[in-house]
C-alpha cells in the first residue's frame, strides 16, 4: 500500500489510502498552515504510511493539531502516535467527544472545540460545528475552512456520485443515527459558503455542495417519516 498525496485547495492536502483487501480508501487532510493540522489520523497499522505522507509536505514533528468528526479508528486510532512524534500537537474536538472518550484516551490533554467557534490557524479560519448523531454518534462534528471554503465532512458522503451512493450505504449498512432535528443539521451546515466537500472515503466533491447537503437531508426526513 502507499498513501498518495494530492494538493486539493491552497494547502490543503488530500493524503488516501486504497486498502485492496477491502477495495474502499481512506483519506486525511493535511492543512499546512502557520499551525498545521492533520484531520482524520486514521488507524494504527496505516500510521507509518501517513506519516511519510505528511513528510512530503511538511516536517510530521511540526504539527500543531490534530481533529476528527468522531471517535472510530479510521478518525483517530493513531492519534496517541501523532502526539508522540509532534510534541507541540494538541487534539481537538467537540465538548462531547473530549467528556466520554478523549479526556481518557487521549496522552495529552484534548482541546475542546466549541459549537460554531472560530478558530485561526494562521492562514486559514477554521469553525467547528457540532452535528450530534450525523452521521454517527453523539460526540460527531465537522470542520470548515472558511478560507478555502472547504467542509471536512467526514462520513456523510462517500465517493464520487455523493449523494446517491449514500443513500445506498445507509440501506445496507444503517450507520447513521438517526434523531428528529438530524435534517436540520444538515441544513444549517448547506448555508454555508462550501466550494468542496472533503469526503472521508472518497474523492473531494467540487460540484453543487449546498444541494448536496439539502438533498440528504431531504431523505433523511424521509427515512424518519417512515419509521414513525
Amino acid at each position: 500500500m502507499e498513501t498518495r498525496v494530492a494538493e486539493v485547495a491552497n494547502q490543503i492536502y488530500q493524503l488516501t489510502t486504497h486498502v485492496e483487501n477491502f477495495n474502499f480508501s481512506f483519506n486525511q487532510y493535511l492543512i499546512a498552515a502557520d499551525e498545521p493540522m492533520l484531520f482524520h489520523t486514521g488507524g494504527k497499522q496505516l500510521f507509518p504510511l501517513v506519516k511519510d505522507a505528511v513528510a512530503k509536505v511538511l516536517p510530521p514533528e511540526t504539527l500543531r493539531w490534530v481533529s476528527f468528526g468522531h471517535v472510530e479508528s479510521d478518525e483517530c486510532g493513531s492519534m496517541n502516535e501523532w502526539l508522540a512524534v509532534s510534541p507541540n500537537a494538541q487534539v481537538g474536538a467537540s465538548a462531547t467527544a473530549c467528556m466520554v472518550s478523549l479526556n481518557d484516551l487521549c496522552d495529552r490533554p484534548p482541546v475542546v472545540f466549541d459549537n460554531a467557534g472560530s478558530y485561526e490557524l494562521g492562514g486559514h479560519a477554521m469553525q467547528w460545528f457540532d452535528t450530534p448523531h450525523v452521521p454517527h454518534g453523539w460526540e460527531a462534528g465537522v470542520l470548515y475552512d472558511a478560507t478555502t471554503k472547504t467542509l471536512f465532512c467526514g462520513d456523510l458522503f462517500t465517493q464520487s456520485d455523493i449523494v446517491e451512493p449514500a443513500k445506498v450505504a445507509e440501506d445496507m449498512f444503517h450507520a447513521w443515527a438517526l434523531a428528529p432535528d438530524s435534517a436540520a443539521c444538515l441544513r444549517t451546515l448547506a448555508e454555508l459558503d462550501i466550494d468542496r466537500l472533503a469526503l472521508m472515503h472518497g474523492p473531494v466533491f467540487g460540484g453543487d455542495c449546498k444541494a448536496a447537503l439539502l438533498s440528504l437531508s431531504d431523505d433523511i426526513e424521509k427515512r424518519i417519516a417512515a419509521a414513525g
